[in-house]
């Protein structure tokens, strides 16, 4: 069991490096998508008609306000991803010492507890951060990268 445990780590930890390494060439690739996703949600907007608090604007400004938009959005979802991981990580400790108490059924529950709570934490965090756009009536999908 506690070999499992430290493959785990070291997958996570080999993971994070590759992760971390890999994201110059992602972001460039990235940013290029998201400005061509926000230039043609403008040519919808103009086209639609629709909101008219975002008609009202300027190409430039509107280009700004789903830009910046764009990249709250991915920063709020990386933070989000790392607050899940630590509290996932917090969870399999919790697990597993409750598993050093109680066997099986004390891992069963807490393990079944985290990820209640994990779960709750990611709609809410989820909600969170489509709130600001969402208020303004930008659709979300027409600007998110993933």
């Amino acid at each position: 069991m506690a070999w499992l445990i430290e493959l785990a780590l070291v997958a996570l930890l080999v993971g994070g490096g590759w992760t971390l390494f890999a994201r110059g060439k992602r972001t460039d690739e990235r940013e290029s998508l998201t400005l061509r996703r926000v230039d043609a949600y403008i040519e919808t907007i103009r086209r639609e008609r629709s909101n008219r608090a975002l008609v009202s604007m300027s190409d430039s400004e509107l280009r700004d306000l789903l830009h910046m938009g764009a990249r709250n959005l991915r920063i709020a979802g990386e933070r989000k991803a790392w607050t899940l991981l630590g509290v996932a990580g917090v969870g399999t400790f919790a697990a597993i010492v409750a598993a050093t108490q109680d066997g099986i059924r004390g891992f069963a529950i807490a393990a079944v507890v985290a990820a209640v709570v994990i779960y709750g934490l990611n709609e809410f965090l989820t909600r969170q951060m489509r709130a600001p756009l969402e208020k303004q009536g930008i659709d979300i999908e027409r600007i998110k990268v993933e």
